[in-house]
């Protein structure tokens, strides 16, 4: 989720804004609300949320003087000003100086869902940026390798996702380049070779063979092979005898 902050004077205007942000069904979270631009510096420091989304005009700190700050101290927050058409020069001006967007008030639901998709659509692609050069760094050659070396194991997409720091979706979609087929569908078919050759030992029972290619549920073990194979487990083994 994208973690995003409002700030304006105008209790109705925070009010409306959250209502047309849950209503866009875009992943966004509003963490935090100011009146005031002292009360939303202190708070984006501590929440560093993605987005913030602030009014031109507000007592302590204006919307100019907040962009300014978080500009300064680094704080690595895209900003969208809300202004009434009496400072639509100011927010043109603020463009200049890094503020993703403004918004004119009454704010429309159809421009401030525009602004959001747009937001979410940057952070997407960053996050993929980001993602190639960690991938790029280990190598997806090193991924497969370790789904080789362990697909006998309760081995899931989301756990090597988190353990190479990348999305679940990235790296199945990585997956899928790179072998062929699915994750789902790799790890299957390395299991069903497994059991093959398995099979072959008569000194092996079948839930024996099940466990040791990865399967705990004998039953689950023999409704996959039956698929794989068109036949169960026991008429396999008879076929080789």
């Amino acid at each position: 989720m994208i973690e995003l902050y409002l700030a304006d004077d105008e209790r109705w205007v925070l009010m409306g804004l959250r209502k047309l942000i849950q209503k866009s069904g875009l992943p966004y979270r509003v963490v935090g609300e100011a009146d005031n631009g002292l009360s939303a510096i202190k708070e984006l420091r501590m929440l560093r949320p993605q987005v913030l989304f602030t009014d031109i005009r507000m007592p302590g700190l204006t919307g100019l003087e907040l962009i300014q700050t978080i500009a300064k101290e680094k704080l690595n927050i895209q900003t969208v000003l809300i202004s009434g058409y009496a400072d639509f020069e100011y927010a043109r001006t603020a463009l200049r100086s890094g503020v993703f967007d403004y918004i004119l008030k009454p704010i429309k639901e159809e421009e401030l869902f525009d602004i959001l998709s747009r937001l979410a659509k940057k952070f997407q692609t960053e996050q993929l940026s980001e993602e190639e050069i960690i991938i790029g760094d280990y190598g997806i050659s090193e991924i497969v390798q370790e789904i080789q070396n362990n697909y006998t194991k309760d081995i899931s997409l989301q756990q090597l996702a988190e353990k190479y720091g990348i999305s679940s979706g990235y790296l199945s979609a990585l997956l899928k380049k790179e072998l062929g087929v699915s994750f789902s569908k790799y790890i299957t078919s390395k299991r069903m070779q497994f059991a093959r050759e398995l099979l072959k030992d008569s000194r092996l029972s079948i839930d024996s063979v099940a466990q040791q290619t990865g399967y705990h549920d004998y039953f689950y073990f023999t409704k996959v092979f039956k698929e794989t194979h068109g036949i169960s487990p026991s008429k396999y083994r008879k076929e080789l005898i």
